[in-house]
Parts: structure tokens; C-alpha cells; sequence
């Protein structure tokens, strides 16, 4: 396959410009006219093989991107463009080249008879497992447009609740980075002078002094190993948490974080009822909507007792009792889940309860910053105190010295 840029102009006469992927010219033509388009020029593009395009296939698309694409997609959809036709439009208008790449291969495996749940489960980096058996639900039940969009709402309130966190928790980020800051400066250039002042009296210095002597001494003259050190258990921790063990302990412990524990749980809950419902109401299984849910709702832990339930469907149980000796889900998801399973409104009674859960994430995000600051001033508080007795405790002392 060859990359090839284009000229040409569509039913309105409209200019377009781009690149698409074919065996020959001619094949290349072929497409154009095949998605509307009036072929003005077509060469091969310049360089040989098109390096972004491979090495695109290893990289993730951004959200907001992914959200923008199923939008759009949506849109032109529902304004009756052929679906190709929206495809290599979009492709044409968005900035990821990550993206780029993959809806390039997208329209061509389409091109060549594939559907579009096929062509997109290509690539993974970009389409998770989640999105291409929402879309091939969505192509088998003939309503794609409707799947579309509920994947584009799933996409969009993921996006918000994302910012909203990024932006609650900003203010005490910065509060600890100022703190970490003005430790620095303390360590570094003012505790060195009164060593110097200390050193000249034969007087034993207060454990504070002492530490933050020991630290000045390490950071100065150790720096590199500080550095390494850091880096070294940073990489660790990430490291370990990649793995099972680590991931399911990691998991765990950030369901327990105080004032983030609970929020961590609400958001899974919002995303597990909306994603069961929303591949519920789509007519996918409720086996494969348990296997799907449980490597979407973004913590090995509950992704674990989902696991259980879906083994207890499968041997004829209902999803309610398992959910209440789980211990892991709240009572109204129980009662909503029991109640749907009794009236046949499951996928209905789980979207409302995921709506519950959305306004008590938010209501507890923009809170956030109340629930953080008295932490946060036990944090401020411990650091200035420590720094406090470091300088003023040697002071002290050598005023009763001298009044001695």
C-alpha cells in the first residue's frame, strides 16, 4: 500500500485536500470517486512508506480527541452522509496524527468490505474493547447512530469528571509544591548559616536542627544520589503497580484513601451502571455485558467481583444477590439491579441509578477542596512547625547559654 495526496472536489464543487492509503493511482482514484469525490490530482506522497502512520499504530489517542471523532461521527451520521464519507472528512479535519492514522486504515479496510466494528478493532490503542462491541451491537441492531451517541455521552461525561478532579485538586497541589519549594530554599541557603553560627558553640543541637543539617549536607553533596534514589522508587512503584499483585493492592488501597476512597467508588459505580445499561439497552448479552463492564470499570478490585457475578449469571443466578454478599456495591445499585431484574428494566433502572451517582460524583468533587484542607493544613502545618523548631529550638538554646 502506497500513500497518496489528493486534490479534488466534492458534489458542491468544494475543494478538498488530503491523503489516503492504495495499491496503485488508479485505486486510489477509485476511492475518491467512490466517496463522492471529483479526483483533480492524486500523486504519491514523497518519502516512501509513511513513518507516522507505523509508528502511530503504537500510540493512544488522547480522550478528548477519541470524544471529539465519536461526535462528529455522530453528527454527520445523523445528517445522512454515507458513512465513509464521514469518516475520511473527519479524518481529514482532526489533528491527532495517532488518530489520523488509524481512521486512514479505518476507511480502508471499509473500502474493502469489512464493517465498521471490524475495521476499528485494528486498533486497539485507539478503539478499546468496550467501543468496538458497542459499535458492532450498534450495526447488528441497526442503530448505530443511537449507540454513537450514547458513546459519545459515555466519552463526554468521563472527559468532565476527569477536569473537574484536575481542577478541584489543583489549588492543594500547588500548596504542597509551594511547601516543597520554600523546604528547598529553608535546606539549602538558610539552615548552612546558622550550622556555621551553631558550630562555633560547644552545644548539642536539637533533633530538628540536626535533620535538617543531615539534609542540607545530602542534597549539596549527594544530590545525584537523591536524584537517582527518587527516580529509582518512582519507577518501582510504577513499575510494581503494573503488575497483578501490584495493581489489585494499589486498587485496593485507593478505595480506602480517605475523602478520595469514596469518591473513587462513586465514579465506578457511575461508570459500571452506565456502561450495563447502556449495553443492555443496546441488546448485548448480559454475559458479555458483565465480561465488557468488568474491563471498563477502572479498578481491578471491583473488576474482580464482577467477574464473580458474571460467574454466578452464567450458572443461572441472578446479578442481585451476588452484588449484595459481594459487600462491594451499594445498596441502592442492589435494590436498582434486583427491581430491574424482576420488572425486565434492568438496562432503564441502572442508567437512573448511574445519573444518581454522576450528581453525587460532582457534589463531592466540587467539594473537593473543603474535604482536602484539613489534611492539607496538617500537612502545612507539620512542615512549617518542624522547620520552626529547626531554626528557632538552636536559638533558644543558645540564648540560655549566654544568659548562663
Amino acid at each position: 500500500m502506497s500513500i497518496f495526496v489528493y486534490k479534488a472536489r466534492d458534489k458542491f464543487g468544494k475543494l478538498a485536500k488530503g491523503t489516503l492509503e492504495a495499491e496503485d493511482r488508479e485505486a486510489a482514484g477509485s476511492k475518491l470517486k467512490a466517496m463522492g469525490y471529483t479526483p483533480i490530482s492524486v500523486k504519491v506522497k514523497k518519502g516512501g512508506v509513511w513513518l507516522p502512520n507505523i509508528f502511530a499504530r503504537f500510540q493512544t489517542v488522547k480522550f478528548s480527541d477519541l470524544n471529539m471523532f465519536t461526535r462528529q461521527l455522530v453528527t454527520l451520521q445523523r445528517a445522512g452522509l454515507p458513512l465513509l464519507t464521514s469518516l475520511t472528512s473527519i479524518k481529514e479535519q482532526t489533528t491527532s496524527p495517532v488518530l489520523k492514522a488509524a481512521l486512514s486504515r479505518t476507511v480502508a479496510d471499509i473500502e474493502g468490505g469489512s464493517h465498521l466494528s471490524e475495521a476499528l478493532a485494528k486498533h486497539p490503542n485507539v478503539f478499546n474493547e468496550l467501543y468496538v462491541n458497542m459499535v458492532k451491537a450498534g450495526e447488528a441492531g441497526g442503530m448505530l447512530d443511537e449507540v454513537l451517541e450514547r458513546l459519545a455521552i459515555l466519552g463526554e461525561h468521563e472527559e468532565n469528571t476527569r477536569e473537574k478532579i484536575k481542577t478541584a485538586t489543583r489549588y492543594p497541589i500547588m500548596v504542597v509544591i509551594a511547601l516543597a519549594i520554600g523546604f528547598l530554599i529553608l535546606t539549602i541557603f538558610v539552615i548552612p548559616r546558622f550550622a556555621n553560627i551553631f558550630a562555633k558553640f560547644d552545644t548539642a543541637l536539637p533533633l530538628p536542627t540536626r535533620v535538617l543539617i543531615w539534609l542540607n549536607y545530602a542534597i549539596i553533596n549527594y544530590w545525584w544520589a537523591t536524584l537517582i534514589a527518587v527516580t529509582l522508587l518512582v519507577g518501582g512503584f510504577k513499575k510494581f503497580i503494573t503488575t497483578n499483585a501490584g495493581r489489585l493492592w494499589w486498587d485496593g488501597m485507593k478505595l480506602k484513601f480517605p475523602v478520595f476512597g469514596p469518591l473513587f467508588i462513586k465514579i465506578a459505580m457511575s461508570r459500571f451502571s452506565r456502561i450495563t445499561g447502556t449495553l443492555a439497552r443496546s441488546g448485548v448479552p448480559i454475559l458479555q455485558v458483565l465480561d465488557l463492564v468488568s474491563r471498563g470499570v477502572g479498578n481491578v478490585v471491583i473488576s474482580r467481583t464482577i467477574e464473580m457475578i458474571r460467574d454466578n449469571v452464567n450458572e443461572g443466578k441472578g446479578m442481585s444477590e451476588p452484588m449484595k454478599i459481594s459487600g462491594m456495591f451499594p445498596p441502592i445499585v442492589v435494590q436498582m439491579v434486583a427491581a430491574g431484574e424482576q420488572t425486565g428494566k434492568l438496562d432503564e433502572l441502572l442508567l437512573h441509578v448511574s445519573d444518581y451517582y454522576d450528581a453525587q460524583t460532582e457534589h463531592t468533587i466540587n467539594n473537593l477542596t473543603v474535604l482536602i484542607e484539613p489534611m492539607l493544613i496538617l500537612v502545612l502545618g507539620g512542615g512549617v512547625l518542624f522547620m520552626a523548631l529547626g531554626i528557632f529550638l538552636p536559638m533558644w538554646n543558645l540564648m540560655q547559654l549566654f544568659r548562663g
